[in-house]
């Protein structure tokens, strides 16, 4: 340093963090012995800390205060706060369950939050369940299972999830008490990333994680680094929230993250007078979706309440069976193929449909499943039918896991 004023880019960091102070003990970060190393190359910083000492609440107030502050020097592009002592109990973290389910949304507002916190109820009355609010920026679990903080710490320091009846919760809305989160991508998958890694849940066979809705870096990092089972979207008969949930389903395939089928909400509205169904949105938009119903719920007073582990409405039960049966199936193919390409060579990919192919009569069925994309084999069964591909009625290609692509079609 010249002056007093510092001039390499660890002595900026170190400056800064000198004014993140312990609550606890009113020291700086320094002065308690939190900062073990500091690695700043290229602008990526990462800060090792060792912050066992403090609760879980406090840990993780001090990470967000140390990452505010960084993340305002000048000339750091990403900062990371990286834990150097583990929790000492058992595995923990996400880790340690049996089961992990997702649920996703490619729009905010369609009721993710609600089909999530309702279907971890649902699943609740035959196994021990967790719920993760990791929607960041809009944590409204807390307030749909009307729990409140303080998360308290284990004898490791490691935060304890809230309790709702026998459900373990978890949310940063827990430790924020209403406070607006404006965080940059990074420092939101730190903030989240701490909480994975190191809850303390007393629970751990089902965890029902609701991510932030859309595919940002949030969503796309969980999923890299949670072992996601399957992955349930919420979407509304709204064409625009179809057509959004079409293009987000076939982006989890491309993450290999197994699509146990969509739930659509608010698909009718029963009139409270004359008990009549309405339909809420119109049109059939639901055709376009690529992926299994497994629910649709009415917009109805019964899923506005609060929810309590294992007593939920008829149609969340109905949600929650659906669900298990999608996941005891997940990464399979339902259909029964005519003939299975996958793993094949070119060559005899060719030969074996058209073995296949030539051998049906006409008006049989013809099911393919590869591990590709098989539209462009309608050009070449056409060939085999000497028929136009328009005699192929119907045609339907679908990628039905992250693994398998499946064509139906009758032989002309």
């Amino acid at each position: 340093m010249t002056d007093g004023t510092p001039t390499t880019l660890t002595d900026r960091i170190e400056a800064a963090l000198r004014d993140v102070r312990d609550p606890n003990a009113d020291l700086s970060v320094f002065d308690a012995g939190f900062v073990e190393n500091i690695d700043a190359a290229d602008g990526e910083v990462t800060i090792e800390a060792d912050l066992t000492a403090l609760d879980g609440q406090t840990s993780t107030q001090v990470v967000q205060a140390m990452l505010h502050a960084v993340d305002d020097v000048d000339g750091v592009e990403s900062v990371h706060v990286e834990r150097t002592t583990p929790s000492s109990e058992g595995d923990g973290g996400v880790e340690s369950f049996d089961h992990v389910i997702a649920v996703a949304s490619a729009k905010g507002g369609v009721g993710k939050s609600t089909v999530a916190t309702h279907l971890a109820c649902a699943l609740a009355a035959d196994s021990d369940v967790a719920l993760f609010d990791a929607d960041i920026h809009g944590p409204n679990v807390p307030e749909l299972l009307d729990v409140s903080g303080p998360v308290h710490s284990s004898e490791a320091g490691d935060p304890l999830p809230v309790r709702a009846g026998d459900m373990d919760v978890m949310s940063v809305g827990l430790m924020e008490s209403g406070a607006p989160l404006a965080w940059r991508g990074a420092m939101a998958h730190d903030a989240l990333e701490d909480l994975f890694e190191n809850t303390a849940w007393r629970n751990d066979e089902t965890l029902v994680l609701d991510l932030p809705p859309g595919t940002g870096d949030v969503v796309l990092t969980t999923l890299q680094e949670v072992p996601v089972d399957g992955v349930v979207v919420v979407t509304t008969p709204f064409h625009a929230s179809v057509s959004d949930t079409s293009r987000t389903v076939e982006l989890f395939r491309d993450n290999d993250v197994p699509v146990l089928g969509t739930v659509v909400n608010m698909a009718e509205y029963v009139c409270d007078c004359c008990g009549e169904p309405n339909d809420l949105f119109t049109g059939d938009a639901l055709a376009d979706l690529d992926a299994e119903v497994l629910a649709e719920l009415p917009f109805s007073q019964d899923l506005q309440g609060t929810p309590a582990p294992g007593d939920v409405p008829a149609s969340v039960a109905d949600l929650g069976a659906a669900v298990e049966s999608a996941l005891d199936t997940a990464g399979e193919v339902t259909v029964d193929p005519t003939v299975d390409i996958r793993g094949l060579p070119p060559q005899e990919r060719k030969d074996r449909v058209r073995e296949r192919f030539t051998a049906l009569d006409s008006g049989e069925s013809f099911v393919l499943v590869s591990d590709r994309d098989p539209t462009p084999v309608g050009q070449f069964l056409g060939r085999l039918a000497e028929a136009p591909r328009e005699a192929f009625d119907p045609f339907e290609v679908r990628r039905e896991t992250p693994d398998a692509w499946v064509l139906e079609t009758v032989k002309p």
